[in-house]
């Protein structure tokens, strides 16, 4: 996944800004981004503050190494199977 070039505050910013009735339209202008992903931004960050979404992100890469590690996990089991299969 690529990696974004806005900080989770400046995202939470541009939504703040949206909510103090800035035209949507005007704030993708200037802040360089489409609609797309004003509307994307709203619905995963909508209603948080800079610290809740921080603790997202942290959650979010536990949880991609919490995914490696399973993966790895089930990898060595296939592979002792197949490396002791009694014929």
């Amino acid at each position: 996944m690529r990696k974004s070039r806005f900080t989770e505050q400046q995202i939470i910013g541009f939504l703040k800004q949206a909510e103090a009735s800035m035209p949507i339209a005007e704030l993708c202008r200037q802040g360089g981004f489409s609609d797309a992903t004003f509307y994307k931004w709203r619905a995963k960050y909508g209603g948080m503050d800079a610290e809740e979404a921080r603790r997202l992100k942290d959650l979010e890469s536990e949880n991609a190494k919490l995914k490696k590690l399973l993966a790895e996990a089930h990898l060595d089991i296939e592979a002792l199977k197949v490396a002791f299969r009694v014929k």
